[in-house]
């Protein structure tokens, strides 16, 4: 190839895009070939038959780093290509990088193949790259003419194969003076019958009209992601998060709805929900995709009102002050409402006061007390997890008082009951007369009197 010409011209092919570098006008033509492009139905029809044929035919092992000793006890997904490879024009001379994007589950082997045949790691000509994101590339550093052809890329896991192809055109670069029209003429012939075949065919690759960024999202609450997606014939849509397919299930749904928007509905959201979010429409012409970060915010923990000590009855006598008191717990902290009677107590009512700490403690406190203050009294905590109640009695006795008479002095206690009547002024023994043989009323000795008065 002409020195000047690779002095000047500097082409980067990756993905389908290009960076071209001109220092002359007359190189329009080779950066219209460079671009990507659509290959005739024979071609299509060839890559087609390479892929049916790799898939079901033995193949050397790959030299790359995945293994499948171990096989997952969990669930396996068979390989699916995000970004499949396309088809370059590009010339001679000119580095190109052909890549796609391939996710399963456990991470597929790849193998490369040019024409059917597998490209091993002895042909230094290519460069493999793979990527953690499942990004696979083949690299060529200076394309020539024994690179054109149609390149192919297998990936297979225990689940099963894939292969996608593309086709790499290399063209010799231009001469470094102008153009002559005969060439310029083949150039738009060659445009005109590929954007013919591209008439005849009807197929649209699918294109994003609407497609959501990255989000922020609550858990527990409900998240909705909305696409809208056109493509000739209509595209199949398919949902991955992580690198791994989003099956519908109980807390999954997939919605269409009648004006094409697409839907994927998390509800409830939880924190295992949250990555990288994935949706590949893909039809005949090819596919599309787009990615978003979905980040969850964690839900705050909320508990309900509850009771740890309740309010107790209390009888007390008018003037004497009181406390209703309690203890009530909850997340967040509860807001407090006394009622009495089934009327709520105003905090601004006289004589009566209310207290609410951060430990829970809440009290009630009427000071002085009257007998109008008797009743029933309800105390209510509330948040947004809930209400709790409790309700006492609060009786008011009237204020009394009561003389207490003196303790009465005990007499000291006589000999007998003759005794205590002699000592008051009577004579017994002149009241009553006795002989000498009546032993049995009066003894002779007043002792022995005594003791049987006592004995009486």
């Amino acid at each position: 190839m002409n020195a000047f010409y690779c002095s000047v011209l500097s082409l980067h092919v990756q993905d389908g895009y290009d960076t071209n570098i001109y220092s002359f006008d007359d190189f329009y033509v080779a950066d219209l070939l460079s671009q990507e492009y659509k290959v005739s139905n024979f071609e299509q029809r060839l890559m087609s038959e390479i892929e049916f044929r790799l898939e079901r035919t033995p193949v050397e092992e790959s030299d790359d780093e995945v293994q499948h000793d171990d096989v997952p006890t969990g669930r396996c997904i068979a390989p699916i290509f995000d970004k499949k490879l396309k088809n370059f024009r590009t010339t001679e001379g000119v580095p190109v990088t052909l890549s796609c994007k391939v996710v399963g589950i456990p991470f597929p082997k790849v193998y490369w193949f040019k024409d059917g045949k597998q490209i091993l790691r002895k042909k230094t000509h290519y460069k493999k790259i793979r990527e953690g994101d499942g990004t696979c590339a083949l690299h060529i550093e200076s394309t020539t003419n024994e690179d054109d052809g149609n390149y192919t890329i297998m990936a297979a896991n225990p689940q099963g194969r894939i292969s996608c192809s593309g086709h790499l055109m290399v063209q010799t670069g231009p001469p470094r003076n102008r153009l002559t029209p005969i060439h310029s003429q083949r150039v738009r012939t060659r445009i005109q019958e590929v954007e013919g075949e591209r008439t005849q065919e009807q197929f649209f690759r699918p294109h994003f009209l609407q497609a959501p960024g990255d989000m922020l999202a609550h858990e527990g609450r409900l998240c909705r992601l909305d696409c809208k997606v056109s493509g000739l014939p209509n595209p199949e849509l398919m949902w991955l998060v992580n690198g791994g397919p989003i099956y519908p299930d109980l807390y999954h749904k997939m919605l269409v709805r009648e004006n094409g928007v697409h839907s994927l509905v998390i509800d409830p959201l939880t924190q295992n929900d949250a990555g990288t979010y994935t949706c590949i429409a893909s039809n005949k012409a090819g596919q599309s995709s787009f990615s978003l970060e979905l980040k969850v915010v964690e839900k705050e923990m909320k508990h309900p009102p509850q009771f740890v000590e309740k309010l107790q009855n209390v009888g007390i006598p008018s003037g004497t002050p009181v406390r209703l008191e309690c203890r009530v717990v909850g997340m967040p902290p509860p807001v407090i409402f006394w009622k009495k009677d089934n009327d709520t107590i105003p905090k601004t009512k006289a004589r009566i006061s209310m207290t609410q700490d951060p430990t829970g403690y809440v009290c009630l406190l009427i000071q002085p007390t009257t007998k109008d203050d008797a009743g029933w009294y309800t105390v209510s905590a509330k948040n947004e997890a809930g209400i709790v109640s409790c309700t006492c009695r609060l009786d008011i006795y009237a204020q009394w008082h009561q003389s207490i008479p003196a303790p009465m002095k005990k007499a000291p206690r006589a000999a007998g009951r003759y005794a205590a009547l002699t000592g008051q002024g009577l004579d017994i023994k002149s009241s009553f007369a006795t002989s000498e043989n009546s032993p049995i009323l009066f003894s002779s000795s007043p002792a022995e009197a005594i003791m049987e008065s006592e004995e009486l």
